[in-house]
């Protein structure tokens, strides 16, 4: 893809130059009203606060520079059209019929590699997320890290980024040590294992809370957990740690997700504990039998790394976990995606990883999200109102099967076709948020076909392929070199599709690539709507092929990068 923008940049830089005016900082973005250009700038505006200049006067001045001297010189004339000045002093720039027809070609001659770039390329990124602990059920909460994660661990990737997958899973703890205490009272016998652990960790979370006796029983079985002392713990222990991590695996198959490494904190529980106590002084201090890190001296506050008991906390769990990571995959950057509610724990663990090891700490980014809510209110497993990942999934698929029980479909046509949707009508709901808020998931909303929604965009993909396929059958050919009668909004956002991916990338927002994809698939329906796609007696029917095609292309490499399947009929 030409680099438009940063021609019309330093273009721009050139012609002030030559004006005699100053350099500044400004924009140069797409104007959200197609109508007024396909970039726009506030270098004049600028301009104008800096200097106590008329901002419609400097524009003008610009634009006539513009005209002659820097757009020629840099051979940008086949490109651009016309710029104009509009008020209070924005310089709009108008791309011609000829950049959007060749950037058709290019978008269906590089198909899914579209869009790639190079800005990653030497990059070795471990990206952790999900993170759900064994013996305790798989809930919305990772239904949502999973969701974020995958789609920023698929970007990364998509800029040349090599990318490991990475689940960090606690499988030591007072959590386990309650849920095989729970498991032991249990009289009842489910026939799915996970849920009888669910229960379990439930039943023994009450007990701790409520009975002095039971509470002391269960750090028992802490210590025996940790040690390895007591073969019947043992036993249970290993088949609850089985079953969990099996069923993991199920949900991780439904949602896209394929990891590359697994950490356990009963790895790095003892890494870490050696580098708290190797870093005593210097880093932590003894408090009450503790090991404690002092944050108040770095604005921050104090943190148990090791507790009286002599166990290694979640802190020192996750110090050891940096190090192990990095003997494991030596990265250039360490990715961390988390609930917000962990942000200040991770403010303290990242400065005591600084003191103690600057390099993994410069190369560490914690990333975090919200939480997601169904509109009950919220859940915790702790008290026994969790909601799973699976039975939201589920109860998403029994709507949408609901809503095609009229469709034409084979049973497993009908099956794959409706987990799609699900998986795309939750996906979306998350990921259309900046990362950082709260979500309430609306089950109607997330499965409308008239839009915001995942399967929205399935179905704007699935509807191009239908007309495609219907021009092959009347053998009409695909040609985006046949000049159009007019250009469309949709051929003025397809190209803006690398640049949207690399954006997103860099800021690590998922959410940019949504809103775009939304866009593109409305364009596309209007498109649809007022053009007679296929027509073998109109010599332009090639060309809106061509466009079809194009946004088939884009609309599957952006449904791809945000792990959302695309399936082929609906």
């Amino acid at each position: 893809m030409i680099e438009i923008e940063k021609i019309i940049r330093d273009s721009i830089t050139s012609a002030l130059g030559g004006l005699n005016l100053p350099t500044t900082d400004f924009t140069i973005e797409h104007p959200d009203d197609l109508t007024r250009g396909d970039y726009a700038t506030n270098v004049a505006l600028m301009l104008g606060k800096e200097t106590k200049k008329n901002p419609m006067e400097i524009a003008e001045k610009i634009a006539d520079k513009l005209k002659v001297a820097p757009l020629e010189s840099l051979k940008v004339r086949p490109w651009l059209e016309r710029v104009e000045v509009v008020a209070p002093g924005f310089l709009n720039f108008f791309l011609t019929p000829e950049f959007f027809t060749s950037e058709m070609s290019l978008i269906i001659a590089q198909g899914d590699k579209y869009g790639e770039g190079i800005t990653e390329r030497s990059k070795r990124v471990m990206i952790e997320y999900t993170d759900p602990n064994p013996f305790k059920e798989f809930h919305i909460g990772h239904l949502m890290s999973n969701t974020i994660g995958e789609a920023i661990s698929r970007l990364v990737a998509s800029q040349g980024a090599e990318v490991k997958r990475a689940c960090y899973q606690g499988d030591v703890g007072l959590h386990v040590a309650k849920a095989i205490w729970g498991r032991l009272k249990l009289k009842t016998q489910n026939a799915k294992e996970i849920e009888e652990w669910g229960k379990a960790y439930t039943l023994g979370s009450k007990a701790y809370e409520n009975d002095e006796a039971t509470r002391q029983e269960i750090v028992d079985f802490n210590k025996k957990i940790y040690e390895r002392s007591d073969k019947s713990i043992n036993d249970l222990y290993d088949a609850g740690k089985k079953v969990s991590l099996d069923y993991f695996e199920t949900i991780y198959r439904r949602l896209g997700t394929k990891f590359d490494f697994y950490f356990f904190e009963s790895e790095s529980g003892q890494f870490g504990k050696k580098l708290v106590e190797e870093n005593v002084v210097k880093v932590f201090e003894k408090s009450d039998g503790a090991m404690v890190f002092k944050g108040e001296k770095y604005n921050l506050h104090t943190r148990v790394f090791i507790n009286a008991d002599d166990l290694p906390t979640y802190e020192a769990k996750e110090l050891g976990l940096a190090k192990i990571k990095y003997d494991r995959y030596p990265y250039d950057q360490s990715i961390v995606i988390t609930g917000n509610e962990v942000k200040d724990y991770f403010r303290v663990l990242l400065k005591a990883l600084e003191l103690i090891s600057p390099a993994l700490a410069e190369k560490t980014l914690h990333l975090t999200h919200g939480m997601l809510r169904l509109p009950t209110g919220k859940m915790s497993s702790r008290v026994g109102n969790v909601v799973t990942a699976e039975s939201l999934l589920d109860e998403v698929k029994s709507v949408v099967k609901l809503k095609i029980a009229e469709r034409d479909f084979t049973l497993g046509e009908q099956e794959a076709m409706v987990e799609a949707v699900a998986v795309a009508a939750i996906k979306y709901s998350i990921l259309k948020q900046a990362p950082g808020r709260n979500i309430i998931f609306d089950l109607g909303r997330s499965v409308s076909l008239e839009g915001d929604s995942g399967p929205y965009l399935q179905y704007a993909y699935v509807r191009a392929q239908a007309v495609l396929a219907k021009a092959n059958a009347e053998n009409i050919q695909v040609d985006p070199e046949i000049p159009p009668a007019e250009i469309s909004d949709l051929e003025r956002r397809l190209g803006r599709f690398p640049e949207v991916v690399a954006r997103a990338t860099r800021l690590y927002a998922p959410n940019l690539l949504v809103t775009y994809l939304t866009e593109l698939a409305a364009s596309f329906n209007t498109y649809y709507a007022t053009q007679k796609i296929v027509d073998a007696g109109d010599p332009h029917a090639p060309y809106r092929l061509a466009t079809t095609l194009a946004f088939s292309h884009l609309m599957k490499s952006g449904l791809t990068l945000l792990a959302i399947p695309t399936p082929e009929r609906m």
